[in-house]
This record gives C-alpha cells, sequence and structure tokens, in this order.
C-alpha cells in the first residue's frame, strides 16, 4: 500500500509571537508552512500584552510628569490644577499604535513571505492529521504555539461582576474613577501605577507579603515604594473571599493573614493572578501529546510526547515573554527542519517588569543563589551615585551583580531607571560567560544610564585591592603613597 506524503513540511498551530516567527522562518529557509490561526494573527503581545501596556504607561508617564510635584521636581512652574486624564481618550491611542503594528503581522504579509495562512479553529484527529475548515492537514512537524490566557482565581461572586483583564482592560470606553487591582505581579504593578498616574486611585490586593515575589526583596521594594508615593494603595498578605456588586460599584473582600478583614468598593475591578496555557479543544490526547496540570509535556529541544510535536512560545510552559517565544522558535526551527540537536537556553535569560523605576534580571537573584547554597559575591552600586541619574532626577534604586570566586558572572539584577536596556550588557556578557573585569574593561558614554552596568563591575575590582596586594604593589614598583 502507497503511504502518502505529508502535505506541509511545518504546520504551525497559532499565530502569536512564537508562531509567526516560526512560520516566516520555516518558510524563509525553504520549508513549505501552513500557519493556522483561530482570530487573529498577532497573539497576545500585540493585542493585551506587551504593545498595549507600554503604550499606556507612556501614556500615563506623561500626564504624570505634567503633574505640580513632578513639575517642582525639575525647578518647573506648577501646572493648573486639572483633572484626571480620559480613559478613553487614552486607550483611543493604545488602539491606534496597535494598529500601526498590525500590518506587520497580517495574514498578508505572511503570504507574501511564502506561508500559507488559514484562519479556522481546528483539532487533532491523530497523531499525524489536524483538522481545520474542513480540511485534513498532514505535516512532517507540527507546532504548538497556542498561547495562554488569564486566569480568573476562584473567588466567590468573581463570575458575576464585571472585572477586567489584560485581554479587555485596553478596550475600555469609559473613566475609571476607582480600580481595585487584584495581583501584585508583573501585570498588577504596571496596571496599577498606569492608572494612578491617570487619576484613579488605585488599591492592589494580593496574598503575597510584598510584590513581585521572583524578584529579591530589596528590589520589589523599590517599586513598591515608588508606587505607593503615587497613591497606590496596598492590602498585601491579604486573601479576596468575596466579590459582589455591579458595574460601576464592585465590593471586594478580603482577610489579611493577620484574621482581620476588610472590604473596598470600587467603579471597577481588575484581575492580574496568573496564566494558563491554552491546550483545550485541540484534541492533544488523540494526537499523543501528554498534557499534566494544564502544562503540556516537553523536553529541553521542546519536542512533547509525540515527537513529530513541537511547542513553543507560552504554551511550552516555561517563561513567558515575547523575547522567549522568539527564542524558542529558533530552538523548533533548528529541530524541527534539520534535526540539529538545539536546547532551549534556561540560565540567561533577561526580563524587565516596567514599571518606574523598572525592575530587571538576568541569572540567579540573590535570594536564588542562597537557596542553592552557592559560594558567590554580591558587588552593588546605586543610582543615587550616577551622575546621568542625577541630572534626570531618576535617583531610585542600584545595580547588583554576583559572581563566583574567580569573577565569572551569576546573575545581575537592576532596579532603576532603563534597567530594561542596560540588562541587554549583562546578559550578553553571561552567554559568552565573561568575568565583571571584562565589562569593568569596556569604555561607557558618559554620563549615560547604561554606565552603572561598569561601575557595579568596578565593584569587584576595587575589592580585590586587598591590603596584601596594594603592600605588593607598592613593593613591586617602588610606589610611595601612604601605607
Amino acid at each position: 500500500m502507497r503511504v502518502m506524503k505529508p502535505e506541509y513540511d511545518l504546520c504551525v498551530i497559532g499565530g502569536g509571537a512564537a508562531g509567526l516567527v516560526v512560520a516566516a522562518g520555516g518558510a524563509g529557509l525553504g520549508a513549505k508552512v501552513l500557519l493556522i490561526e483561530k482570530h487573529r494573527l498577532g497573539g497576545d503581545c500585540l493585542y493585551y500584552g506587551c504593545v498595549p501596556s507600554k503604550t499606556l504607561l507612556k501614556s500615563a508617564k506623561v500626564f504624570h510628569q505634567r503633574q505640580a510635584a513632578a513639575a517642582a521636581l525639575y525647578g518647573l512652574p506648577a501646572p493648573a490644577a486639572s483633572s484626571p486624564a480620559r480613559i478613553p481618550d487614552v486607550m483611543r491611542r493604545v488602539q491606534q499604535v496597535i494598529a500601526g503594528i498590525e500590518p506587520h503581522d497580517s495574514p498578508e504579509r505572511f503570504r507574501s513571505l511564502g506561508v500559507e495562512v488559514l484562519l479556522e479553529d481546528g483539532t487533532f484527529t491523530d497523531p499525524r492529521t489536524f483538522v481545520a475548515g474542513g480540511r485534513k492537514i498532514t505535516a512532517r512537524r507540527f507546532v504548538l504555539a497556542t498561547g495562554s490566557r488569564p486566569v480568573l482565581p476562584p473567588i466567590p461572586g468573581l463570575d458575576r461582576v464585571p472585572c477586567l483583564t489584560n485581554e479587555t482592560v485596553f478596550s475600555l470606553n469609559d473613566d475609571v474613577p476607582s480600580l481595585v487591582v487584584i495581583g501584585a505581579g508583573p501585570i498588577g504593578c504596571e496596571l496599577a501605577q498606569a492608572f494612578v498616574r491617570l487619576g484613579t486611585r488605585v488599591t492592589v490586593i494580593a496574598r503575597e507579603p510584598r510584590v513581585l515575589m521572583r524578584e529579591d526583596a530589596d528590589a520589589a521594594a523599590v517599586v513598591q515604594a515608588s508606587l505607593a508615593r503615587e497613591g497606590v494603595a496596598f492590602e498585601l498578605g491579604a486573601t479576596p473571599v468575596e466579590v459582589s456588586g455591579s458595574a460601576g460599584c464592585i465590593v471586594t473582600r478580603f482577610e489579611r493573614a493577620d484574621g482581620t478583614g476588610g472590604s473596598l468598593e470600587s467603579t471597577h475591578l481588575l484581575v492580574a493572578a496568573g496564566r494558563a496555557v491554552n491546550t483545550e479543544g485541540l484534541g492533544l490526547a488523540e494526537a499523543g501529546v501528554e498534557v499534566i496540570e494544564g502544562r503540556i509535556t516537553n523536553d529541553d529541544r521542546l519536542r512533547t510526547t509525540n515527537r513529530d510535536i513541537f511547542v513553543a512560545g507560552d504554551a511550552a510552559g516555561r517563561q513567558q515573554f515575547t523575547h522567549v517565544a522568539e527564542h524558542h522558535a529558533g530552538v523548533v526551527l533548528r529541530n524541527a527542519l534539520f534535526h540539529l540537536p538545539a536546547k532551549v537556553e534556561s540560565c540567561v535569560v533577561p526580563w524587565c517588569t516596567f514599571t518606574e523605576p523598572e525592575i530587571a534580571r538576568v541569572g540567579l537573584s540573590e535570594a536564588e543563589a542562597t537557596a542553592e547554597g552557592l559560594a558567590f559575591e554580591r558587588y552593588q552600586f546605586e543610582f543615587a551615585d550616577l551622575d546621568r541619574a542625577r541630572t534626570e532626577g531618576e535617583t531610585d534604586g542600584f545595580a547588583r551583580i554576583l559572581t563566583d570566586r574567580k569573577g565569572h558572572l551569576l546573575g545581575a539584577t537592576l532596579v532603576g531607571a532603563h534597567a530594561g536596556e542596560a540588562i541587554a550588557e549583562y546578559a550578553l556578557a553571561m552567554a559568552k560567560k565573561m568575568k565583571a573585569s571584562d565589562i569593568s574593561g569596556v569604555i561607557h558614554v558618559y554620563p549615560t544610564f547604561a554606565q552603572i552596568n561598569r561601575r557595579v563591575a568596578d565593584q569587584r575590582l576595587k575589592a580585590s585591592l586587598t591590603p596584601t596586594a596594594k603592600r605588593w604593589m607598592r613593593r613591586l614598583f617602588g610606589l610611595r603613597g601612604p601605607r
């Protein structure tokens, strides 16, 4: 019996960041590629994540800097009293920015790149067949790039009141006098700061004892203090136990860790309490793809339990960042098309929370290094001691690096202005297995925020100049300075 060849070299399911890069990359390498998306190309990053949130944060920053306190910081006259920003106007700009980027992710563009695009829902019927739009699709390799979605925690009453998530908040068409945010992670903190700067009364509720639990406590404290100064109220270590009310008047009851309780009234409620991988309705069991507690089982080459089906992006259940999704795409292409044993990078993965100040990290935090029992050295430099930070009036925060005994970098944490930009230098240094001394030896432009990378690396150089080392230098080179 004749065995039919698969119709495609690569079938990509999901048109977010990971799926788009896999599809475009595969077609560019000469593969016959089908991209299937049930809604619209662009995914979470374009419509609900990076693009709209950073657009909103910029508008909020500009509005905030017009206010009296911010103006006084820069020696400017206080503006006349102003009303809160009009949220519909701000969100209109957000949608304009999205619309400007949409053509880059459009079906027409991807078809021009040689990718066949099918806008349909679909499901696997067996390990080698995916059915979508009435078609039976076969491919040498499939790629699951179905993304993730916001999770609504099991709070009584939450399903009966109007609540916002990152998928709906950027389409607001009414003003937001008051907002309760459930969750103190990156999304919760970024949106809390954006709305408080636009004139909304904001309270953040979270079960955790502090914000940004993945970061070192002292770094997260810098961000929390900044948000608090701008007017964000916090109920941390508090568990929401009931939500009630209706649009414009929502009541959130909570219990604190000490047993006391309280309630908050707000016109709007935003839930930012985590995300879940999209696996439903795909027929993964029929495809031989194992899913355990909502996570698609995959190895460090991003292969699922069906070796002809790969997974990438948020669907892989690893770090949920657009830049990680793009990295996954490269790993999948090398494995799926060329059988190269490419593996996912899990140690040198930078990320940033785009509050003001920003907080960025690559490698180990101090808490993680301590928990792993590693021997490490710690060096720190304050933004308050950086000339450019002083000129800009942005002196909150610090840069910290961890090294081993020989000076090899184990991790870097920056909390301060432009931390997301500056962390790239340490990501490169770690990827290339460089030492702190290598960064100390590079000339950095003065005055820039990037200089903090050299300044903190210099701290290790200075620490190596022990009294004994100085004594030997005086003897060897005949130096006559004070002893």
